[in-house]
């Protein structure tokens, strides 16, 4: 499996655009310093007034060696029906924070992952593709700004 960094220009996705409009939203009202459960009702609520279409705790199933586990992950959520969504609130991200959603994307049928921190004074987030088809993983490391519309 490759990892890969890559510019946004090359991938300007309009949905991670207002999901992180949404969540910049979400920190700009409630700044750093709450639980995840905060954010996440918080970001709940956003997303349902600026009609992103989401689901919240959906469990994404394990493989080991092409046979499915019992036991699943659960993802905070998924937005537009393919991009994953996952919630901290640390002071910073690290490795094993990116690791978990290059897990989530590995293990489902999803190719777009977003890691989204408001536990930093400005929203912190990074985004992640997953190739199937050239099994690597792309970590875009600059988005674009959104505005919160």
């Amino acid at each position: 499996m490759q990892a890969v960094q890559t510019e946004a220009s090359e991938h300007r996705d309009p949905r991670t655009f207002a999901i992180i409009g949404a969540a910049m939203e979400v920190h700009r009202q409630l700044g750093s310093g709450f639980l995840g459960a905060v954010y996440k009702e918080a970001l709940t609520w956003e997303f349902t007034e600026r009609a992103v279409p989401f689901r919240r705790e959906v469990e994404l199933p394990v493989f080991y060696k092409a046979h499915k586990l019992n036991t699943t992950c659960r993802a905070d959520f998924v937005c537009y029906g393919s991009v994953i969504v996952e919630l901290k609130a640390l002071a910073k991200l690290g490795g094993i924070e990116e690791a978990q959603i290059i897990n989530y994307l590995k293990s489902g049928q999803h190719e777009t992952g977003l890691l989204l921190n408001f536990g930093a004074p400005s929203l912190d987030y990074r985004g992640f593709i997953f190739s199937r088809q050239h099994p690597q993983i792309t970590q875009i490391t600059q988005i674009e700004r959104a505005e919160g519309k």
